[in-house]
């Protein structure tokens, strides 16, 4: 009987120190990466197939099953995708990477195959690029964890083309790509900002997002959101503070990429432990440590997008008194071009605008304004015709805002905080009517000898006159 018991204990242990030792095995990590360069019919990119096949390179190494595609025309995506969408079943760990020209058109982003030939929104509805919300729902839904990193936001000009077969309608479209909401579970992380464009890097290097993913992402023992917080600052001191990548994250836990020396590391997926309380010490502390090192890249920093991001990441965090502070000084200030380029918000879009609920009276203090400006040429009449539209998106231009032609609530709030040049001309072609002077009273006068009624009356025309003048001249 002690023998049995023994050999029981035993084949615990072995069980027991087998699980411990190769926790990994119980996780199935799958990706889907694709750099895009060749373009038929706008500029080629030189730099995405050297991205893509350095990724996929590194996933393999840290244990993920990549399904790689360079040059790929949408025929080839779409093949990979559904080749992808296949081994995400039952999958815990899901994760797309994207290198290439991207577009957004109404605040949906499309990712564009090398054979995409966008002449007009019904180009791209009709399914010439990969609607980006699409393919991670069909592809990536039932994972757990789910990661996406997109190098998209390269300049092009489809987007030009897409404006101008749209004139009768309203479309919003941008070189760069819109916002995205990221759903439980999921992170979502762009080269730059909504809306901006990035840098593409040298031929025959990486781009200068990827480059800082490469150096960082996989850093053993170093968790996702704390790993991006070093992409950001190594972007931003490589460009010159030109780039500032942005992400949406909605984890719901912990995530290391190379889990070597991830406490604990028994696996990838490190959801934090509870208690009775609420979440423990150690989970309070690591994510102060990120927001911290969060911060510490943006504190010193005189440009608004970077608090706005500090904002939109940590909205309960620590500083942001002081970074709400920060960015209504620049935004209030006045600063040159070069102190403030742009404010990393929400895209501003026609829903946006009719949120404002602005009548034709703050419709036309907007035309006056972007007049005094040196933006809008024409009759401040409150109706907002292609004509504003285009000094909307002159304005935009300036300032580093998304080039959309139509006001979100920062934006809108910036142009009447902004100062206007002093009065241009000493007769403004409409002169709001002045309230009516109070008269003022007539010292008496001592009598004065009788005069003739004629002489009375020319005399009373020309005081009355004089005094008639000086009350329009006040």
């Amino acid at each position: 009987m002690r023998r049995f018991r023994h050999a029981v204990l035993l084949s615990s242990f072995v069980v027991l120190t087998a699980l411990s030792v190769h926790p990994a095995k119980a996780e199935r990590r799958v990706a889907f990466v694709v750099g895009n360069g060749a373009y038929r019919h706008t500029t080629t990119l030189p730099n995405p197939s050297i991205d893509a096949k350095a990724i996929a390179a590194l996933l393999r190494n840290v244990g993920f099953d990549v399904t790689e595609g360079v040059d790929l025309n949408r025929e080839g995506m779409m093949a990979r995708l559904g080749e992808f969408a296949t081994k995400t079943q039952g999958a815990d760990v899901a994760l797309l990477y994207y290198s290439g020209h991207g577009i957004a058109v109404n605040g949906k982003n499309y990712l564009l195959p090398i054979d995409a030939d966008l002449n007009s929104e019904l180009d791209v509805k009709l399914g010439a690029g990969i609607d980006v919300e699409v393919a991670l729902d069909q592809t990536m839904a039932d994972a757990k964890v789910k990661l996406v990193f997109l190098d998209a936001c390269r300049d092009n000009p489809f987007a030009g083309k897409i404006r101008s077969a749209a004139r009768t309608r309203s479309v919003t479209v941008l070189s760069g790509l819109a916002e995205m909401k990221s759903s439980e579970g999921t992170l979502i992380a762009f080269a730059t900002g909504p809306g901006q464009t990035a840098l593409d890097g040298k031929p025959g290097q990486n781009s200068p997002f990827t480059r800082a993913l490469l150096n960082n992402i996989a850093e053993p023992g170093v968790e996702i959101r704390h790993a991006l917080t070093n992409v950001r600052a190594q972007v931003s001191e490589e460009t010159n503070k030109r780039q500032l990548p942005w992400e949406n994250t909605n984890l719901t836990g912990f995530f290391y990429v190379n889990q070597v020396g991830a406490a604990p590391p028994t696996m990838a997926v490190v959801a934090a432990p509870r208690t009775a309380a609420g979440p423990s010490e150690s989970r309070s502390n690591a994510s102060n440590e990120i927001e911290l090192e969060f911060w510490r890249s943006v504190r010193s920093s005189d440009k608004a997008e970077e608090y706005s991001a500090y904002l939109t990441r940590f909205p309960n965090g620590n500083f942001v008194t002081i970074a709400r502070a920060r960015l209504a000084a620049l935004q209030a200030s006045g600063a040159p071009r070069d102190s403030v380029e742009s404010i990393n918000t929400a895209l501003a879009t026609h829903e946006t605008e009719e949120q404002l609920g602005l009548d034709q009276r703050k419709r036309g203090d907007i035309q006056r304004r972007l007049s005094a400006l040196g933006y809008f040429k024409g009759a401040a009449d409150g109706n907002f015709n292609e004509n504003t539209r285009r000094a909307i998106e002159r304005w935009q231009t300036v300032r580093h805002y998304p080039k959309t032609g139509y006001f979100n609530k920062l934006q809108h709030e910036a142009l009447l905080a902004e100062r206007l040049p002093a009065v241009r001309s000493a007769a403004p072609a409409v002169q709001r009517p002045q309230p009516a002077a109070e008269p003022q009273p007539v010292p008496a006068q001592p009598a004065a000898p009788a005069v003739d009624p004629a002489g009375a009356a020319f005399m009373g025309g020309v005081v009355g006159g004089a005094i008639g003048n000086a009350i329009r001249r006040r």
